[in-house]
């Protein structure tokens, strides 16, 4: 009976410290131990030049592929718009987009400048009437 009570005492012990501590971590952020990591999206959109041919808006897919290998950038993920259902605040105008995430805004600013990058923009650039880009931080 006393092996009961001890083991019954200790998890109620157990979890009052539990539920106290998540209680003082969530609202005393010196006490919390897991700090939330800023990431930073680079989202991209591009419109195609209505005159290339269909091999040459395959071609531009290598832009991508390109930026695919170099530094800083990770997760890169290209596509077309989705065939989602029309509505008015859908914009399905674009050729192509593509984003990639990034540790740091100074990796992020880093990456723009690499001379590899700035090669590859200017390699394809001829493809694309315009250009939109997105940048973001999340918590």
């Amino acid at each position: 009976m006393e092996r009961r009570k001890f083991l019954f005492q200790s998890a109620k012990a157990s979890a009052f410290l539990l539920i106290s501590g998540n209680l003082l971590a969530n609202h005393l952020p010196m006490f919390n131990p897991i700090k939330k990591k800023k990431m930073y999206f680079h989202y991209l959109l591009f419109w195609l030049r209505k005159d290339l041919s269909e091999h040459e808006v395959k071609e531009f897919e290598n832009f991508f592929e390109g930026l695919k290998k170099l530094p800083y950038q990770k997760n890169l993920r290209y596509g077309k718009p989705a065939d989602s259902s029309p509505r008015s605040v859908l914009d399905s105008s674009f050729t192509y987009n593509a984003s990639m995430e990034f540790d740091s805004l100074e990796e992020l600013e880093a990456y723009g400048k690499l001379p590899e990058h700035l090669a590859l923009v200017q390699q394809y650039k001829p493809f694309f009437d315009r250009m939109l880009v997105y940048d973001t931080v999340y918590n």
